[in-house]
């Protein structure tokens, strides 16, 4: 990566930390899902947030100290807030609730206990607990803080009798029946389940995930199918996938991270393509996966009829998609093709100067809808990834710290993982 890049890119993980500086609860640590004024806290942006805070040490943006107090507030929140089977506690069994009061810190709206997002919290815990290792009580704390939150997930409670780990919880009407099936995100959530010395899923139970899995030939490229690009991403923000395989991927002799920079391509090509005449998509424009979209409304565009979302979770090459487009991605991406990845962020960059806000790149856009749709809108979830994924493409950053997590090696050799730094 050439020193003009890198100077860009480098600005822009300081503008985007900077959203975990300014919008942060001082009383709690909580961070707002999005930069809407009344915005919940999303746990999962949470765990992006908390894992953001060693490379805002590294990069000097902020001060060892101020991290480590940061941290510890919410941290302290997590351990002290109510468990239980409340409609109003902030979690249960260990778990959370997937959105979070911000000032309360309770549930908020009706949502479920997240098993998933329980997981990226835990992720960015157990990243400072293995970055802060120093002497000084505020980091020995963060660490007995870290491994009690860690702790206390039972695990086992929400697995079922076949061994299916389930979507979720709700106080009123128990578990969600829906059960995590096909290639996801919940790959971090297994290897954090099956690393737990306390309540940890059964073995098996992997393997009865991964029997569920969609290989696929997709323009000639074959991969392990999820038409969202951030599934493709997000256990990559903590767990460098290459070269270790499991039971799946030894047969399919690729592995995880290979799959993803797969998934990638065909990302491009599906653009490139463009079976339904969007604006601004091609080779150097795509990015279709789960975020903000201009509202649910139907027109005709290019003499089809096209139903456009606000949030959703598109993909490709089966949808949906309504022509909106996440920048973020092709941050979150560049670990995976360096080359196709900054050829799309100089293309943004120079094409949709409007897309660059406060805290860097908004979180989508969309040229296709009449009037187009450029919205000045952040996301915590985005940001994060972007944060991480940068940093892991320059020096592995993240990827070096939970190395060093005995959770994660655990987890992963439960789950079958062999081979390369395992």
């Amino acid at each position: 990566m050439n020193s003009a890049n890198w100077e860009f890119l480098l600005q822009l993980q300081k503008d985007s930390f900077q959203y975990f500086v300014d919008l942060a609860n001082p009383s709690n640590g909580l961070i707002p899902d999005t930069d809407y004024i009344e915005s919940t806290a999303s746990i999962a942006g949470m765990g992006f947030a908390l894992s953001c805070y060693p490379i805002a040490v590294e990069k000097k943006f902020i001060s060892r100290n101020e991290a480590i107090d940061r941290i510890t507030v919410a941290l302290n929140f997590f351990a002290e807030s109510e468990q239980s089977e409340s409609e109003n506690a902030t979690g249960y069994k260990g778990f959370y609730y997937h959105f979070l009061n911000m000032k309360t810190g309770r549930r908020s709206g009706g949502c479920e206990l997240s098993f998933v997002d329980t997981g990226f919290l835990l992720a960015g815990i157990l990243c400072v607990a293995t970055y802060f290792q120093g002497t000084a009580p505020k980091e020995i704390k963060i660490r007995l803080l870290a491994d009690f939150l860690y702790r206390r997930v039972n695990w086992q409670w929400a697995m079922s009798e076949k061994l299916s780990l389930s979507q979720g919880w709700k106080p009123n009407s128990g578990f969600i029946h829906y059960a995590w099936e096909g290639y996801s995100e919940a790959l971090l959530l297994y290897t954090l389940g099956l690393g737990s010395p306390t309540f940890p899923l059964a073995e098996k139970s992997f393997a009865v995930w991964t029997s569920t899995y969609q290989w696929e030939n997709i323009y000639d490229v074959d991969f392990l199918y999820a038409g969202p690009l951030f599934i493709h991403l997000y256990s990559h923000a903590w767990i460098d996938f290459r070269g270790i395989r499991d039971k799946f991927m030894r047969e399919k002799k690729i592995d995880y991270f290979e799959n993803s920079r797969r998934a990638l391509k065909i990302q491009q090509i599906y653009c490139d393509r463009n079976p339904n005449n969007f604006k601004g998509y091609g080779k150097n424009c795509w990015g279709i996966t789960a975020d903000l979209g201009p509202d649910y409304q139907k027109q005709i565009i290019s003499g089809k009829p096209i139903t456009f979302y606000a949030y959703a979770a598109r993909g490709v090459p089966y949808g949906p998609d309504d022509g909106t487009i996440a920048p973020w991605a092709s941050l979150a991406s560049i670990c995976f093709d360096e080359k196709i990845c900054l050829s799309t962020i100089e293309h943004l960059r120079s094409t949709y100067p409007q897309i660059y806000g406060k805290y860097g790149f908004n979180c989508s856009f969309n040229e296709s809808i009449i009037p187009s749709w450029f919205p000045q809108r952040f996301y915590a979830l985005d940001l994060g990834i972007s944060i991480i994924m940068l940093e892991n493409a320059q020096n592995n950053f993240i990827w070096d710290i939970m190395k060093k997590c005995p959770v994660v090696s655990n987890g992963l050799r439960r789950a079958g993982f062999s081979g390369g730094w395992l």
